[in-house]
């Protein structure tokens, strides 16, 4: 895909996402704070091939954090009924397409269907190629943190690695998923200026693009208003040139 304005040279390698304002959206229509995630979820799959149109190669996405649980239980198990129609409705196309989907988070709390689907879809993806989505489902930047230095204890404790071979280089092998680069543009949508526990590993350098427009009212124009801003961006990873 060719959009005016955009150097495809210049484009991120890597895309976050925190898909805010669901609820919000839903409030202001009158409805309840479910159809507004089922609202969000039809702009969810317009954007992810609006992404991959454009080869970027990475897209993580904020799927359920794992403080998402304090949230009513309708609300959750609505949620959790979403990702069985979110396969059951796009994953040929993604499959298809060559698109490997990948999912970063815990097990713990997840129905048994959820589990099954996630590892279905990272089973039946494995090998393609043309891009990889991550889904961050029951997930939290803290906990991967965490996670990671649990794995890397245990590895200190039987001798497989020494304390001198330890450097942020090294431990970012201990993550959810250590092939996924750190993000380049991280998106949020609903005016929110905060980062939420997201992938706060991989945020280091990010850049921030933050938009006032509700998660069901983002569209393709916003998302290629973020990449032409990125664009014009410097970075310098803390060089002064």
């Amino acid at each position: 895909m060719q959009i005016e304005g955009l150097d495809e040279k210049l484009l991120p390698r890597h895309v976050g996402i925190i898909m805010d304002g669901n609820g919000r959206w839903a409030r202001k229509q009158g409805k309840k704070r479910v159809l507004g995630h089922q609202e969000g979820s039809r702009v969810l799959k317009k954007i992810v091939k609006s992404v991959f149109s454009l080869k970027i190669p990475f897209l993580s996405l904020y799927v359920f954090s794992v403080d998402n649980w304090k949230r009513e239980m309708e609300e959750t198990s609505f949620l959790m009924k979403l990702i069985g129609k979110f396969y059951q409705e796009e994953f040929s196309d993604f499959k298809k397409h060559g698109i490997r989907v990948i999912h970063s988070g815990i097990y713990d709390n997840l129905p048994k269907k959820v589990i099954q689907i996630l590892k279905n879809i990272e089973e039946e993806t494995v090998h393609n190629t043309a891009g990889t989505l991550n889904l961050c489902l029951n997930y939290g930047g803290r906990l991967e943190i965490v996670e990671g230095i649990k794995k890397l204890f245990q590895d200190i404790k039987t001798g497989k690695v020494k304390e001198e071979e330890i450097d942020s280089k090294f431990f970012s092998n201990y993550l959810f998923h250590p092939e996924v680069p750190d993000v380049d543009l991280m998106i949020r949508t609903s005016g929110e200026l905060r980062l939420s526990d997201f992938l706060l590993w991989k945020n280091a350098y990010s850049e921030f693009w933050f938009t006032d427009t509700l998660w069901p009212d983002f569209n393709e124009e916003e998302l290629f208003k973020a990449l032409k801003d990125y664009q014009n961006r410097q970075r310098r990873f803390g060089d002064a040139k």
